[in-house]
């Protein structure tokens, strides 16, 4: 114990990682059904568990008695748990009683601890009743036994990556923007040479013809289809339409992974156009039927922390390559993603320096709130490492890095980016601990005395009436927090209640509050 709170005023040389009790203190992942089935707007989310989860998503989702979302509980009673009944027929009444009422396109069964526990085979029972009815199923396990809160995602699209087409393109690395502007020239003084002496022979020789083949194979790309001969590039470049070539995808095709709203990721991907990058898909797509093509020769990159899974299934199931980059949280984590994503397709990154500025400018009111304050991190959606690196970067100080679950290889370059922040910064490089000790955290907290506690829904009201000024971290999944722009969303929600007890503070209350604790 006395380790642990010796981190007030010690500065850490480099990352520090424990592991305290094994367990998982964090919401329920099936909640992941809230934003996917909303994403996902020709879905159909089925949930197989208890009556407790269905009152638990009856209220973590705050169902209207109006509402018709597009999921449901499949309740299991005692005579299912006894098997007096069979599983197979009563999921298969209820799936065609969805295709009835909804025809979805596809219907996700959400395995939870009680379907682990029971040793239900819902991956044996899906093929079959899908041949059936004639509606794709995908299973997902989403159990609190095995994953945390947001974890229940990452298990839903690690089994949508396996139906994700197959990308036959060629694996090849294609040429840069200036290689395709310096054939674009040559190809339009060839043109004219050859429309000079009108020998169309000359204009099929040998080696251009071998440069044709060799552009049209590595330019193979939906935005290409029009430009299928060397023909076509000679009378662009003839017409002097070198914009239209400048605009045509001349790298690998590049998948990003992670639910996001539609605004948001809209923002992502012209963040990277601005850069010559070209997004091929996401996955989760806004539609089943529109699913990303993924492949070898594919890259893809997530968007946030807790797809550690779904990462491993693209790399050694679909064979894609992983662009390993810090997540787009925050004006330096956005500037840092998207420069990693033009080094790996060797592009020069423009305007993001400026970029980037110009978004911490207009934080300055925000930050004066939070400089020099503390924060402590207790640990529920793992995104905890991407906060704890912007907040420091704001000016704050963090004690303490809670999080469910670490996986170091998939967070390596966000661990990176933590380590250089702090070490810009000149703070301490908080300490790592995964799955916590809530007693402990605790005890810690009383030590450190720390500004502001992020933390759970459980654990808010016993903190707040010890005096201790907290922050719910489900806030931050559900809100807006990725991309330059959402940057102030995120400091708005981390100084509400910074900002309350200074009114406090301003009418007395507060030091009244303490005195009675």
């Amino acid at each position: 114990m006395t380790k642990n709170l010796s981190l007030k005023g010690q500065k850490l040389e480099k990352l520090t990682f424990e592991c305290e009790t094994g367990n998982y203190h964090t919401f329920c992942p099936i909640s992941c059904v809230a934003w996917l089935y909303q994403k996902i707007e020709d879905s159909f989310f089925l949930v197989v568990g208890t009556k407790t989860c269905g009152y638990f998503l009856q209220n973590a989702l705050g169902v209207m008695i109006f509402a018709e979302p597009r999921y449901a509980m499949a309740e299991l009673e005692e005579g299912d748990i006894s098997a007096q009944l069979s599983d197979s027929k009563e999921l298969k009444r209820l799936c065609l009683q969805i295709k009835q009422d909804r025809n979805p396109s596809v219907i996700v069964w959400i395995g939870t601890c009680t379907t682990e526990i029971i040793k239900m085979d819902l991956e044996g029972m899906a093929p079959k009743l899908e041949a059936e009815i004639g509606i794709p199923i995908v299973v997902a396990r989403a159990n609190g036994l095995d994953y945390a809160f947001t974890q229940g995602e990452d298990t839903v699209l690690a089994a949508m990556a396996h139906r994700c087409p197959e990308n036959h393109l060629p694996a090849f690395v294609l040429p840069n923007k200036t290689q395709t502007l310096a054939f674009a020239s040559e190809a339009k003084g060839k043109s004219e040479r050859d429309k000079q002496t009108n020998e169309k022979s000359k204009f099929k020789s040998t080696s251009v013809e071998t440069g044709a083949f060799w552009l049209a194979k590595q330019l193979v790309t939906e935005s290409f289809n029009k430009l299928n001969s060397f023909e076509s590039v000679a009378s662009l470049a003839k017409q002097k339409d070198l914009e239209k070539i400048e605009s045509l995808q001349t790298h690998p095709p590049l998948v990003l992974f992670g639910s996001l709203p539609a605004t948001v990721a809209t923002q992502l991907s012209l963040e990277l156009k601005k850069q010559g990058i070209t997004v091929s898909g996401w996955l989760p797509s806004q539609r089943y039927t529109e699913l990303p093509s993924v492949g070898e020769g594919v890259y893809v990159c997530g968007v946030n922390p807790f797809l550690s899974r779904t990462a491993t299934t693209l790399m050694r199931r679909r064979k894609c390559k992983l662009i390993g980059a810090p997540f787009p949280i925050g004006p330096d984590g956005t500037r840092a993603w998207v420069e990693k994503i033009c080094s790996v397709f060797e592009i020069q990154p423009q305007g993001l320096e400026e970029r980037e500025s110009t978004i911490w400018k207009g934080l300055e009111d925000y930050l004066q709130l939070i400089q020099g304050k503390s924060v402590f991190f207790m640990g529920d959606n793992l995104l905890e490492v991407s906060l704890a690196r912007f907040l420091i970067r704001c000016g704050m100080i963090v004690y303490e890095i809670g999080i469910p679950y670490m996986d170091k290889r998939f967070q390596a370059a966000e661990l990176s980016l933590l380590e250089q922040t702090c070490n810009k910064m000149n703070v301490p490089i908080p300490r790592i601990v995964e799955k916590p000790d809530n007693y402990n955290q605790i005890q810690r907290i009383r030590e450190l005395q720390p500004d502001l506690v992020i933390t759970g829904m459980a654990h808010c009201n016993p903190l707040e009436a010890r005096g201790i000024t907290t922050k719910w971290s489900v806030e931050f999944t559900f809100a807006q927090i990725h991309g330059f722009t959402n940057a102030r969303d995120i400091l708005e929600l981390v100084t509400r209640p910074l900002r309350r007890i200074q009114s406090l503070e301003t009418l007395g209350w507060t030091k009244l509050v303490k005195s009675n604790i």
